[in-house]
């Protein structure tokens, strides 16, 4: 029996809500990534074995599986599942992470533009503060703030204007530095420091479980209540 077109139309428009979500679909979707959604890397994070290892959970251990910066930020979770990444939360914790960074949201040190041997050199600097009616004057008109200057680069004139102060680190008394894992460079005092990339360093730790985890709380407890009922009958 033949369907007339505008019963075939129908039928298409009510389908298509179901198809539309189907594993199927989502599948091929995300085997259809533009390449302008893919980001380009930054000084800090040159390609996705150096992503693989900021963002921590042992992913680095996949990074033959996924060598190049575009199979990183294209993959699929059906197909990273193909590769072994496992298990399913891992690779949701790297999918998270990957719409992160091609929003720009990075951990600390994704950034930073001057970075030599995966390490980023910090420093303190004074900058005026913005000029305002009654704003102070003499040494009330500085301000300390932190950037990403090399400490053999001397900031002068338009530069100071230029410079963007860091995120993420603030300064401690006259000229410390502090921040998570910023480590100060010997003979500064405090007032250079660099971060590094390595292991972990982007790594968002798992919550604890508390008597099994939410699915199995209340089986727990109950075994729990049941135990000492039958310990005090004793």
């Amino acid at each position: 029996m033949k369907l007339n077109t505008t019963r075939l139309q129908t039928l298409q428009a009510s389908l298509y809500p179901i198809l539309s979500r189907s594993p199927f679909a989502i599948q091929v979707s995300h085997r259809h990534i533009s390449t302008n959604q893919i980001p380009s890397p930054t000084p800090f994070v040159p390609d996705s074995k150096t992503f693989l290892s900021l963002i921590g959970r042992n992913l680095s251990q996949h990074a033959a599986k996924i060598p190049t910066w575009e199979s990183l930020f294209s993959l699929s979770s059906a197909q990273l599942r193909k590769l072994g990444v496992e298990p399913a939360r891992t690779r949701r914790y790297l999918l998270r992470w990957r719409e992160r960074f091609r929003k720009g949201s990075y951990g600390i040190g994704g950034n930073l533009k001057n970075v030599k041997d995966s390490v980023a050199h910090v420093r303190v600097v004074e900058v005026p503060r913005e000029q305002s009616m009654g704003a102070p004057t003499g040494p009330n008109a500085m301000r300390k703030i932190i950037v990403n200057v090399p400490p053999d680069i001397s900031i002068q004139g338009s530069t100071i204007h230029e410079i963007k102060p860091i995120s993420g680190l603030r300064v401690l008394g006259a000229r410390t530095i502090v921040g998570p894992f910023v480590e100060p460079v010997k003979g500064t005092s405090g007032s250079v420091a660099k971060i590094a990339v390595r292991e972990g360093l982007w790594e968002e730790r798992r919550g604890q479980k508390v008597d099994g985890g939410e699915r199995r709380k209340v089986q727990v407890r109950r075994k729990r209540k049941l135990e000492e009922i039958r310990k005090a009958r004793v």
